[in-house]
């Protein structure tokens, strides 16, 4: 093993000449500096290069200042590639693989020159910094180094990497700012991967479904299943989708696609109009080779972009002026959310051989495997998806002004909106929302809302000098869409944000809600019958004397009128033009 690491970091200087090294090459890529050592590293980089900025761009819970590294120069010509790293703060070979990567930029290499030609790197180290200087080296028991490696979660508890459309976390925040002011173009995550034990040393996700834009699913084909792809399997690396095993115990029975939504880094990516990449490097290999994995894939893009200059930023330019021209075709639906449609293709599954026996410890198959008997099995890859969902969106949005932290999470997306002048009565459509059901635990501090009851109906609506309009001619409108939807599967509603609207504020005292009752069955005959029919048909509401009682007050012209009414407005083109003109 020792020259195993010994010859990685042979061909790690051959490649790149006179440079730095990097804290984790100094250690022989067993171990993950700490942050203060990673830090002190850029701070060289830095003072050494013209070509390399480090810029604060946050700070987390616990204090610690958020980094960012900006290699070459933001220019409307070229690529903004936008790597991060320590999402996860225990898969961190992307921050010790991006080291080597602007090691070779500070020192001027010559294929590092002609990536900063066409392509600007955007690139943070750790994302969760807290979660980072948590280093133990029993943080991950299924990896196979470094010797210490940071936590999961940050400082508060957060995944990141389920938060990036709720935006909860400082860091989060932070990095949706990063975001916005730099524009990429493809945005790469890099993960280490838990699971099973295969021969793969990367594998990756992109979504490649009708969710991506026709013109970035193409981009991806050519340039990186394609082009990329062949690159790396000439360098020795083998290269497989994301294995999402169907069964943990038993490879055998294939694995599955899977659409990732927009709390994750890649569906948010694709909600922005944008490549989302995931790379997952194997767990169980060794850390050099998993640094190595991680240095080749970057290295690879950067080098096709530099080859194929402009194509790639053509494309994301082409996404960002159709989106806003969407918004004219009041019948364009937008696909939010897609299912796998239960298509098997034989898949040549690089894998080893294996054991599966009954575990007397869980009571469950145990498996167990070779990795000195590489075998390829011929399994079942349920690739092909389906659109489970889509969405017609608004013209635009209206959101009355005190719902302020729904406003400031879309401007924290860096979604446009616009302050209405006047006050005003519109015609809108409104979502209404009853028998709401919620998740039996809390999800990342949540208390999600996983079923309701959803009907619209169009209404004059009062809106008040001051209330907000969100307009959906703008790139950013997905974006809008999954956060304001009802429906959509990440929606502010779903992720429990306005789960306030199914409280009943007021309500009638007992003596007074029977004579109530009285009144409403004696002047409405049907009224009567229906509540019969319900007596019957529900014993649950039969046995509830409060509930019985609060069926007629919810039925009388006392009744709360916004009780499950969802606080944002959907208005046509000709209302959100003369909303907009005032």
């Amino acid at each position: 093993m020792r020259l195993i690491l010994a010859l990685l970091l042979l061909a790690t200087t051959a490649v790149h000449g006179k440079r730095l090294q990097t804290p984790a090459e100094a250690d022989g890529l067993l171990q993950t500096p700490d942050a203060a050592t990673t830090f002190a590293f850029l701070d060289r980089l830095d003072a050494a290069s013209d070509r390399i900025e480090v810029r604060r761009f946050g700070t987390t819970p616990e204090g610690r200042a958020l980094r960012v590294v900006i290699a070459g120069e933001v220019r409307p010509d070229r690529a903004l590639v936008f790597v991060q790293a320590g999402i996860h703060a225990g898969e961190i070979e992307g921050k010790d693989a991006g080291l080597m990567l602007l090691a070779a930029i500070a020192a001027n290499d010559r294929r590092a020159r002609r990536w900063l030609e066409h392509a600007t790197l955007v690139f943070v180290p750790i994302l969760n910094l807290d979660g980072h200087e948590r280093r133990s080296r029993f943080n991950r028991i299924n990896q196979n180094g470094p010797v210490e490696m940071g936590w999961r979660g940050t400082g508060q508890r957060l995944n990141l990497n389920r938060d990036y459309l709720k935006a909860d976390a400082p860091e989060m925040r932070a990095l949706l700012a990063l975001i916005n002011e730099v524009n990429p173009d493809i945005l790469i995550d890099s993960h280490t991967t838990n699971g099973a034990d295969y021969q793969y040393d990367l594998t990756w996700s992109m979504d490649d479904t009708v969710v991506q834009h026709p013109r970035l699913r193409a981009w991806q084909e050519q340039a990186l299943v394609g082009r990329v792809q062949s690159r790396l399997e000439r360098q020795g690396h083998l290269v497989a989708p994301y294995i999402e095993l169907n069964d943990p115990t038993d490879p055998r029975k294939g694995f599955t696609n899977f659409g990732a939504s927009p709390r994750y880094s890649t569906g948010y990516a694709v909600a922005r109009g944008r490549v989302g990449l995931l790379l997952e490097t194997h767990m169980l290999k060794p850390y050099p080779v998993r640094v190595r994995a991680t240095l080749d894939v970057l290295s690879a893009i950067l080098d096709d972009i530099a080859a194929h200059p402009g194509e790639l930023r053509a494309a994301t330019r082409q996404v960002d002026a159709d989106t806003v021209a969407r918004a004219a075709d009041a019948g364009a639906s937008v696909p939010v959310q897609v299912e796998n449609a239960g298509i098997a293709e034989d898949f040549a599954f690089k894998g080893y051989a294996f054991t599966i026996t009954q575990s007397e410890v869980s009571g469950g198959p145990w498996i167990r495997y070779d990795p000195g008997q590489p075998k390829t099995f011929t399994v079942p890859f349920y690739r092909k998806v389906k659109v489970a969902q889509a969405l017609k969106p608004a013209a635009a949005y209206a959101i009355p002004q005190q719902w302020t932290a729904l406003v400031e999470r879309l401007r924290v997306h860096g979604v446009r909106l616009q302050r209405i002048a006047h006050d005003a009565r519109v015609p809108a459509e409104v979502s209404l929302v009853s028998k709401p059901q919620f998740a039996p635990a809390s999800f990342e501090g949540r208390v999600a809302l996983t079923a309701f009851e959803h009907r619209r109906e169009m209404r004059e609506m009062p809106l008040r000098a001051g209330d907000w309009l969100v307009p959906m001619d703008q790139p950013l409108a997905n974006v809008a869409l999954h956060i304001l939807e009802p429906d959509a599967p990440d929606s502010a509603l779903r992720w429990g944000d306005f789960n306030i609207v199914f409280e009943q504020r007021e309500y009638a005292d007992g003596r007074v809600a029977e004579q109530l009752a009285r009144d409403l069955m004696a002047a409405d005959p049907k009224l009567k019958a229906e509540f019969e029919a319900k007596l019957a048909a529900e014993p649950e509401f039969a046995k509830n004397p409060y509930a019985r009682l609060n069926w007629f007050y919810l039925r009388s012209d006392w009744r709360e009128r916004d009780l499950g009414l969802y606080p944002v407005l959907r208005v046509d083109a000709a209302t959100s033009t003369a909303l907009r003109s005032k």
